[in-house]
């Protein structure tokens, strides 16, 4: 009996074997080129076991000819012998530049050869030439297109984050695109200034929206939404808008006489995993994304990671990587977001500081999703200080909302007596509860200073000095001795108080 021979290794991204010798197999060469590169060896199964190929010699002659007329690209071909069987070897390295077969794009991916066409062509072709799709001109938009309110709130924002010098508060129009590298010498303006800039970019570039609602039972339940169209530049501001005036919390709190109405998850953070949103969507693809539940928020963006690039090594450190690198740096510019990678490490550092559930990353439907936990007992506290009148109700106030500074205030306003009313009922309670926070240290520990007090409730210096003057009108409280030794004391009262 035959001895067995040892089985080559298993197909791969990098690997493929092919029994004998046929010419669409440079279809295969053609997608290893435009990839990672790779390996095609001819006389070996797909199990891996050399079977041996006829005319080796010949092939290892003819194939490398055949390579260079229709890919136009240099392969090295080996002939290999294993047990007395000639196999062969053709060795591809990934090509700089598109490779084509008879006008035909292949792709290695995974173990797969793909055909590229369409949008994924066009990607493929532009990350080639080292080139992003919002770095294409935009052959209809002229500087007429461009809105001058839209340059001057990215100047303000620029001065602000002080990356741009005050002296550029009066800079022209055009200066500004240049100095982002958003038109060329001959005054084409790109995607990316008529997206970031532009008076109404759905007018060239399909998908500039962010579409936003809230849900009840699942998702066929769309109790109301809002539709936010117009440059993005803008659209992070009046998407927060909208979710304060309608869809989310502020639980109102106060320090000293100081009312404050802090957003019920980090805003910062917030607004960091909406900005990477816009800056990384694929704007030859659907609309952004937002549903709001009562648990949750899914914020989802269309276009995929890079290659290099998976969920998990989001959480690491890691280069950053925009699909759109001139929105990116208009975006970094203004201060909205960092040039480091860091984005998704400060979304998770600021939720879990905040006591809440560490939003999740995935990949979904051919785009990123991630899902932002709502602090559950403050919605449901919420909808029963309002007396069982859900936040739903309030969405039909509005039913669209563009990027139009003035008309985004004026909607607000509509709600804003609503929102009056809800914070009325809310102040009291909110209030109450805090003073029994303070109450509860002081039970537990008559030594306990006012800064453990802060640590403990989380509230202010300010806001704990102000609920123990409360606490000390109401003859619940004294204070005995100095701040330095002294120790608070409960006054007995009876089972009313």
């Amino acid at each position: 009996m035959a001895n067995k021979t040892t089985p080559m290794n298993a197909e791969n991204q990098n690997i493929e074997y092919k029994e004998s010798w046929r010419d669409e197999y440079l279809k295969w060469i053609c997608g290893f080129a435009n990839a990672q590169g790779g390996k095609l060896y001819i006389g070996i199964d797909d199990g891996g076991n050399v079977c041996g190929v006829k005319d080796a010699h010949r092939l290892s002659e003819d194939i490398p000819n055949k390579i260079v007329a229709l890919l136009g690209i240099v392969a090295d071909v080996n002939v290999h012998t294993k047990d007395g069987k000639e196999y062969i070897e053709i060795d591809v390295a990934p090509s700089n530049v598109p490779i084509s077969l008879k006008g035909v794009y292949h792709y290695r991916s995974g173990s797969t050869k793909q055909e590229l066409n369409g949008i994924a062509l066009q990607q493929f072709v532009l990350k080639k030439l080292g080139r992003t799709w919002d770095d294409i001109i935009c052959e209809q938009a002229t500087i007429n297109d461009i809105d001058r309110k839209a340059i001057d709130y990215f100047l303000r924002k620029s001065v602000d984050a002080q990356r741009l010098p005050e002296e550029t508060h009066n800079s022209s129009t055009e200066d500004v695109l240049k100095n982002l590298h958003l038109i060329d010498s001959d005054g084409k303006l790109k995607n990316a200034a008529i997206l970031l800039f532009g008076k109404c970019p759905q007018d060239f570039i399909t998908g500039v929206y962010f579409k936003i609602g809230f849900f009840g039972k699942d998702d066929t339940d769309l109790i109301f939404q809002d539709l936010v169209e117009g440059n993005i530049l803008k659209m992070c501001d009046t998407v927060i808008k909208i979710l304060k005036a309608k869809y989310l919390i502020s639980p109102i709190h106060y320090e000293g006489l100081q009312r404050i109405e802090p957003l019920e998850i980090p805003e910062d953070a917030f607004r960091e995993a909406i900005f990477n949103s816009i800056i990384h969507k694929d704007y030859m693809g659907v609309a952004i994304q937002m549903k709001v539940w009562r648990d949750r928020i899914e914020l989802w963006n269309y276009g995929r990671l890079p290659e290099e690039l998976t969920i998990a090594k989001l959480h690491e450190p890691h280069a950053s990587n925009a699909r759109n690198k001139n929105i990116a740096f208009a975006f970094y510019k203004a201060g909205f977001i960092e040039a480091w990678g860091r984005g998704i490490s400060k979304i998770v550092t600021q939720f879990t500081a905040a006591g809440l559930k560490e939003p999740k990353f995935e990949d979904f439907c051919g785009g990123v999703r991630v899902t932002i936990y709502r602090n559950t007992d403050l919605v449901a506290e919420t909808i029963e200080k309002n007396n069982g009148e859900d936040v739903e109700k309030e969405g039909e106030v509005t039913k669209k909302v563009t990027v139009n500074e003035s008309e985004v205030t004026k909607r607000v306003v509509e709600n804003t007596e609503i929102a009056q009313k809800i914070a009325q009922k809310n102040v009291q309670k909110i209030a109450q509860k805090n003073a029994q926070k303070i109450f509860a240290c002081i039970k537990r520990n008559s030594l306990i200073t006012i800064a453990e007090m802060s640590k403990r409730t989380r509230l202010s210096v300010r806001s704990v000095n102000y609920y123990i003057e409360q606490l000390k009108q109401q003859g619940l409280i004294i204070r005995i001795g100095p701040d330095k030794g002294g120790h608070w004391e409960i006054i007995k009262q009876n089972n009313n108080n």
